[in-house]
């Protein structure tokens, strides 16, 4: 990739568990998890390794989190954009997210999320209540950041197909099975998805879905190409996922085996991966 290219970074978190627990990180697998995690930790990594914005997205769906978000956007030059969280079934949640948008830093305001994948309906999408607060965040002029499991693509799929003035970004590629090995159902569910105009996908949170202990490039590639071939670089954007990706690896290999799985595209096409899909889709 030319030099020329500054890394957007689209998908990364922070947290201060003197602020409020982060009641995800529990049992000795996600132990490491368990420290502070700031932009002050982040910075040096991310400039050390050609990053120059950041996308800061949601952690706990907690109404606090958002403004401090927002306000750390303020304070950090590094954080371009934000994904943040709002209840999308609350019946004012058009004025919600009005309000966010009026608050200290509230023009970094890119985009929402919710933890999707932890909800037991896999059709929780399609529930009235959620579309209608879909509509809201496309109306709001957001972009929607979809954190499922593979299970709740076909869901994912008939949101997008109800809203197509919405945007929705597919973190984690849908988090496909890699340490199994197995392709299916996800990679129909992700080209399904994909196949609509309006999605886009992140190469982010691979590596904690491979063997933590022994991932190797070649065990993402599989899972690369085919969402290489199903979105194309001009709807792909890099996320390192940090801090959760040094479960399984450290900031700068994050980004080193993306580099090595786009390898093939050309330097325009790199640029949309590294930057420019994500500059576009987030209005940064």
């Amino acid at each position: 990739m030319g030099a020329a290219v500054t890394v957007v970074d689209a998908h990364h978190h922070v947290w201060d568990l003197s602020v409020r627990d982060q009641d995800w990180i529990t049992g000795p697998e996600l132990q490491p998890l368990r420290r502070d995690f700031t932009m002050a930790d982040l910075a040096p990594e991310a400039s050390a390794a050609g990053v120059g914005r950041t996308v800061l997205v949601q952690t706990i769906t907690v109404p606090e989190e958002t403004p401090e978000f927002l306000a750390l956007a303020d304070e950090h030059e590094l954080i371009a954009g934000v994904v943040g969280w709002t209840d999308l079934t609350r019946p004012d949640v058009t004025d919600e997210l009005a309000r966010l948008r009026e608050l200290h830093g509230g023009q970094y305001l890119k985009g929402i999320r919710h933890q999707v994948q932890g909800e037991p309906d896999p059709q929780w999408l399609l529930r009235a209540d959620v579309r209608r607060g879909l509509a809201a965040v496309a109306d709001a002029g957001l972009v929607y950041d979809l954190v499922v499991l593979p299970h709740q693509l076909p869901a994912c799929v008939k949101a997008a197909e109800a809203l197509p003035q919405l945007t929705f970004v597919l973190d984690h590629l849908g988090k496909p099975p890699i340490a199994s090995g197995a392709r299916e159902p996800w990679a129909s569910g992700m080209r399904a998805l994909a196949a609509l105009p309006h999605t886009v996908g992140k190469l982010s949170g691979l590596v904690t879905e491979a063997d933590r202990a022994a991932w190797t490039v070649g065990d993402l590639r599989p899972y690369t190409d085919i969402a290489l071939d199903a979105f194309g670089p001009g709807r792909l954007m890099f996320g390192s996922d940090w801090p959760v990706c040094t479960l399984a690896a450290p900031y700068g290999d994050v980004l080193g085996a993306a580099r090595e799985l786009t390898k093939g595209l050309d330097d325009g096409e790199r640029a949309q991966v590294f930057a420019d899909t994500a500059a576009r889709v987030y209005g940064l």
